[in-house]
């Protein structure tokens, strides 16, 4: 019999300080092989995401046979702190929202999408972010209106106050 175990613990500094029994560590460590985090390895992330589209799409009987170039550069620029387990949940989660023959930014959950603008927070706004919606979309408008704000706001629907807010968190001039 042989056991296949997995952790993202050092489980030598582990049994150091005793948080990690000393004898069960030797029985378990005969060979060990480490990896670098999936977010360290975005060449990977279109590979293994097409293992598991391949397995949730037979699951699900569904048709699904591949990713929008959107959706890969979404998932490259997550930070993958579950590393693979993340990835396959957010792949099964797509396949199932998905009612398209490709994965597409749409079929990304909310949740997903939520994290992905936590974590740009003072990054390079990305297109697939709602801050960049907005902040593009009050630009065109601006552009529209010749840099007229009480017009901007007023086609906006927000208020005076709201758009010089968002002007200055979006560092638009």
């Amino acid at each position: 019999m042989r056991i296949i175990a997995a952790t993202n613990r050092n489980l030598r500094k582990e049994v150091e300080t005793n948080h990690f029994r000393e004898d069960l560590f030797y029985r378990i460590s005969v060979f060990q092989i480490e990896l670098t985090p999936l977010r360290e390895r975005t060449i990977d992330i279109e590979e293994i995401a097409s293992h598991f589209l391949k397995v949730f799409s037979n699951k699900t009987n569904k048709r699904v046979s591949g990713f929008s170039k959107s959706y890969i550069d979404s998932l490259k620029s997550h930070e993958w702190r579950g590393n693979i387990r993340e990835l396959k949940n957010v792949i099964e989660r797509s396949v199932i929202l998905s009612t398209a023959d490709v994965l597409d930014i749409d079929s990304l959950s909310g949740d997903f999408q939520k994290i992905q603008l936590e974590n740009s927070k003072g990054k390079t706004l990305s297109a697939f972010d709602l801050a960049s919606a907005e902040k593009i979309h009050i630009q065109k408008v601006l552009n529209y209106t010749n840099g007229n704000k009480t017009e901007t706001a007023r086609l906006l629907n927000i208020a005076l106050t709201t758009l010089y807010r968002k002007l200055e968190e979006y560092k638009i001039s």
